[in-house]
């Protein structure tokens, strides 16, 4: 019997160690993450509601442009992970400069609209004038940050796959604290009681905080890193390597557009209902987000070592590794149920809130609470397990049917038409993942995502 065990235990033993040497970091930098924004709302709310309402809506249109980048880097990480299992660094050479090029062309694109139109797209997201007002000086300023943004965050991911989480981790730590404090500036100290000058501020914190990632990224490119910054180059390799970036691009971006474009929709629709709902919807996802922090560090962490795995052609430790990846998707999952529900006290002791705005956060933060298992076991599966071995359609089209074929209208039939109470209203527009789980839970068990998707460009 010890002998039968002992593989199973070495495996086990070797896993365990080489995941939590990925996800102790990336959790930690998803964590600050989610804390930057969570400080950004707390401050906010301690001197304006409206302030924090508004920064938080025009927050969508940073949350759309991200999505581009999420896409880029996800499909640059799919190639990165299986190279880097085949060690061919020229290859993920060529992948980042691919990567960066896309990204610097949609970051031009959305530079240009927030400058000239903010007060367009803010009345995308609400009809209030002072929503409007102050969203729109936030997003004039802060879209200096994008092209900034469009560099570093392609190459801290291609980093993160080769497994130099450190160096992704300490800058973007650094940079986040940093802006926690340039905020925590602008509204306690240098302008207290003026909610305008605060909001723009706060976007230059951010500003000054990206730009100082994009330097660290490329002073770390030029004198320690595997790959650098630099154009595309035009041979037989490169295209082909394009062809491939694009073929497990594309249905990563669409999932990712589908997916946020339909989380900006509903974010729209709460802020044509009430002012009120907006706030509680702020708070209640910046609550979210910062419980599944562990989740998504697992999903992120695991598909680099299953992507690897399939890179090498390890097919057995790489479905043995998915099978284990989804059993803790379950147990963290839990945990940030758990954790929403204890600390649910703590989060009305630290925001101002009206009464109406009071109540529905609370309602809100028990749907958070069971939609975090489900969140997490399809960010496990369809964001990252069927990612690494290229089998990224699926999760556009399970986005793209339930988003908008089931989700959207019932949320707007629910808001507009019936005009049921709010937090009944969000309970609708939460019920995405759970419809998703029994699905990408069958797809899973098929084991498509199985695939060593390499070249031999040599």
């Amino acid at each position: 019997m010890k002998k039968r065990n002992e593989p199973i235990d070495n495996f086990s033993k070797s896993f365990n160690r080489a995941l939590i040497s990925l996800v102790a970091p990336i959790a930690l930098q998803n964590l600050i993450s989610a804390t930057v924004s969570s400080a950004d709302m707390v401050m906010l709310g301690m001197i304006n509601q409206s302030a924090m309402s508004a920064v938080s809506l025009a927050g969508q249109i940073t949350f759309v442009l991200t999505l581009f980048y999420m896409g880029l880097s996800m499909g640059a990480g799919i190639l990165t992970a299986q190279y880097w299992g085949k060690k061919d660094n020229g290859a993920i050479q060529r992948v980042l400069s691919i990567a960066c090029m896309f990204s610097v062309c949609i970051s031009i694109i959305f530079l240009i609209a927030s400058i000239c139109i903010p007060n367009t797209l803010m009345r995308v997201f609400t009809n209030d004038a002072a929503l409007i007002a102050y969203g729109a000086k936030y997003q004039r300023v802060v879209s200096f940050s994008y092209l900034a943004m469009s560099l570093s965050q392609m190459y801290l991911c291609v980093a993160k796959s080769m497994e130099k989480v450190r160096f992704s981790t300490i800058v973007s730590s650094v940079c986040l604290i940093l802006n926690i404090a340039l905020n925590a500036l602008s509204i306690f100290v240098l302008f207290p009681g003026m909610p305008e000058k605060a909001i723009i501020g706060v976007a230059m914190a951010t500003v000054s905080a990206r730009l100082i990632e994009i330097t660290c990224c490329v002073i770390h490119s030029l004198k320690q890193g595997s790959v650098r910054f630099c154009l595309p180059l035009r041979d037989n390799a490169q295209k082909l390597l394009l062809k491939d970036y694009l073929r497990y691009t594309m249905p990563v971006q669409a999932n990712y557009i589908v997916w946020g474009c339909a989380m900006a929709a509903m974010a729209a629709i709460i802020g044509h209902v009430s002012s009120d709902m907006v706030a509680a919807n702020s708070i209640a996802t910046v609550v979210k987000n910062l419980a599944v922090v562990l989740c998504i560090g697992i999903a992120s962490g695991g598909s680099i070592l299953v992507g690897k795995y399939l890179g090498n052609g390890d097919m057995k430790t790489a479905k043995r590794a998915g099978n284990r990846l989804y059993l803790y998707a379950l147990l963290f999952g839990v945990l940030a149920s758990a954790t929403i529900l204890l600390i649910k006290p703590l989060v009305f002791n630290l925001v101002e809130l009206n009464d109406s705005a009071r109540d529905y956060l609370n309602g809100m933060l028990y749907i958070c609470a069971y939609y975090c298992v489900a969140k997490s076991l399809n960010t496990m599966s369809i964001g990252g397990i069927f990612c690494a071995g290229g089998d990224a359609k699926f999760g556009f089209w399970c986005d793209a049917i339930i988003m908008w074929i089931i989700i959207m209208p019932l949320g707007y039939l629910s808001a507009f038409i019936w005009q049921i109470q709010p937090v009944m209203l969000y309970m609708v527009l939460s019920l995405d993942e759970l419809i998703k789980l029994p699905v990408a839970t069958i797809r899973f068990r098929k084991y498509r995502w199985l695939n060593n998707i390499t070249r031999n460009l040599s």
